[in-house]
């Protein structure tokens, strides 16, 4: 009579835990999506931060309800940021992903480094907007408002850069 009733008990668990890891990663994804990643990004490591173990790309895809052809896309995009890694299983040619060992390290650079990026490509538009206010700004006050407008934002720009270049934020995020 025991065994039936914690098998029972086991077989309750199992789809509560399926609805949190499917409730959290979905909120991984909605977060993700906000910091301009992707929905499934977030969705995906947060399905594999709360799995125990390797998980196939089939397995996530049917849990999550996602196709394979996007959970392959977003984990070769997790896997670039250093955030998950591939493992393999001898005689079986799926591939199996798991989070790094330290997440928030890893969570912490990727962001940064995605930050470095769009700072980049931001610089670029600065810097082409500056170069063109920089010859009519003189005689029209509203492209005068422009050009003042984005040397203040350029300068912010120099900061952050300088900011996210500096020794003490090496210090703080140790390397994986």
């Amino acid at each position: 009579m025991t065994q039936t009733i914690k098998a029972g008990a086991s077989a309750a668990k199992q789809p509560l835990a399926r609805d949190v890891r499917q409730r959290l990663a979905a909120a991984g994804g909605r977060t993700s999506h906000d910091l301009g990643l992707g929905r499934i990004v977030g969705q995906m490591l947060v399905y594999l931060y709360l799995w125990d173990g390797d998980c196939s790309l089939d397995q996530i895809a049917e849990d999550l309800g996602l196709s394979k052809a996007a959970v392959s896309v977003s984990a070769r995009q997790l896997e670039h940021l250093g955030m998950i890694r591939r493992t393999w299983r001898e005689s079986d040619r799926r591939k199996y992903y798991r989070t790094v060992d330290n997440v928030g390290v890893a969570l912490r650079q990727g962001v940064l480094s995605i930050l470095r990026n769009k700072i980049e490509a931001m610089a670029v538009e600065l810097d082409a907007a500056h170069a063109a206010l920089k010859t009519g700004a003189r005689a029209d006050a509203e492209l005068q408002f422009l050009a003042g407008r984005v040397k203040r934002a350029k300068v912010l720009r120099d900061r952050t850069q300088q900011m996210l270049g500096h020794p003490l934020l090496a210090l703080l995020l140790p390397s994986r």
